[in-house]
């Protein structure tokens, strides 16, 4: 689940990682009210106006700017609240912004130069090991970093059986070049940071840049963070972060009514129960010359109620010219699968896209008769290569 940056700074801050401050606001009124405070609680006079989406690259969009006086931050808060940002991670059509960050100006003079940097916690899935990659060249793509520098991007892997270790954070910190109390800062601010990312279930902590001051404090300026679905019953405060006005309606609705469901780019609907077969789906259709649509795992019970529901988030997408249906009879009869495709194809009347149906496993035999039978527009078929030659006919 990904939540917004203020929240990951929440997150961060609840385990002692120090932050950039900021508040919250919805309209440039509010905003303006926001940088009285932080003025009165930080001494700021200049502020950051950063629109809260879930996607990267919004300064390139226009959706993180400096505020030099409050007449500043009405005007921007007003541009950016409501504006669709277009970063290079959304759409062609951007995503809408519902709320600005006001923050606190981190960038003050003092005795030193500011210095950015990059820092992640993530699972290395090589080596089943949680790691911290890290790198001197903050504020920019870590891509690009990693693709034209290579050599300027660390990693620092976390044995489980012991966490992090004193040696591991003081390395961090020693690979940054820091020295002095800006070394000590970054110990305190990387075992925060780790200890925050274990206890809070997260699957990524990306925090680009991690700025040492100009007195040499070490803080996170922006927060990307993404917890882990699986433990939010856990964590029944992080469960309450979810923005569904980010998300893809339709995964939404798909978890609404419990299945399992990513929208893709592609031409031909996939329903298919189980997640394994259902990536083999999605690559017996690319063998098929033919683009998967979707994920769609409808589980151990598709039932004509559960598959009505499939059909109807499948065919949501108006790129969809075919609709593979992919069921393996184990834990279900395919005779039952077969009749609920029936049933459910002629409450929802007409389905003007081509159905291909391959049931294999318990009264497959059964199934095809159902199927071939039912007098509707549904073509059967037993063997995988025989439902691909039938995607390619009905695309061709």
């Amino acid at each position: 689940m990904n939540i917004h940056e203020y929240q990951g700074k929440e997150i961060l801050d609840s385990f002692g990682v120090r932050i950039q401050r900021g508040i919250v606001a919805h309209n440039a009124k509010e905003a303006v009210d926001a940088a009285k405070e932080l003025t009165e609680l930080t001494g700021t006079g200049w502020h950051v106006i950063k629109a809260q989406v879930h996607a990267g690259g919004r300064g390139k969009g226009g959706g993180v700017k400096l505020a030099k006086n409050l007449k500043e931050v009405e005007e921007i808060a007003g541009q950016i609240i409501g504006m669709n940002l277009v970063t290079p991670q959304t759409s062609a059509e951007g995503k809408k912004v519902h709320q600005v960050l006001v923050t606190e100006d981190v960038y003050y003079p003092g005795d030193s130069e500011p210095e950015e940097y990059y820092m992640s916690v993530l699972l290395n899935r090589n080596t089943g090991r949680n790691m911290i990659m890290y790198s001197t060249e903050g504020g920019m793509d870590i891509e690009t970093v990693a693709e034209e520098t290579p050599h300027l991007i660390f990693t620092e892997e976390i044995d489980p059986s012991v966490g992090l270790q004193g040696f591991q954070a003081r390395r961090i910190a020693f690979n940054l070049g820091l020295s002095g109390m800006a070394f000590k800062e970054m110990i305190k601010f990387v075992t925060a940071l780790y200890t925050a990312y274990v206890e809070s279930d997260s699957a990524l902590f990306e925090i680009n840049p991690v700025l040492k001051t100009s007195d040499d404090k070490i803080m996170a300026v922006d927060a990307k963070v993404t917890l882990d679905d699986n433990a939010l019953y856990r964590h029944k405060n992080y469960a309450e972060m979810r923005d569904i006005r980010e998300e893809n309606p339709v995964e939404v609705e798909a978890r609404k009514v419990g299945l399992n469901y990513v929208d893709l780019d592609g031409n031909v609907g996939c329903m298919v129960n189980g997640a394994g077969l259902a990536m083999a789906t999605m690559d017996l259709i690319k063998q098929a010359g033919g683009e998967p649509a979707n994920f769609l795992d409808v589980g151990g019970t598709a039932d004509a109620k559960r598959v009505e529901e499939a059909f109807r988030l499948i065919l949501k997408d108006e790129n969809v010219k075919a609709i593979l249906i992919n069921i393996f009879g184990g834990i279900v009869r395919c005779d039952r699968v077969a009749q609920g495709i029936v049933d459910a194809y002629k409450n929802m009347g007409n389905i003007n896209v081509p159905i291909i149906v391959r049931l294999q496993g318990t009264n497959a035999d059964i199934a095809k008769e159902i199927i071939d039978n039912s007098g509707l527009d549904v073509q059967s078929a037993i063997e995988f290569q025989e439902a691909a030659d039938k995607v390619q006919a009905v695309l061709a």
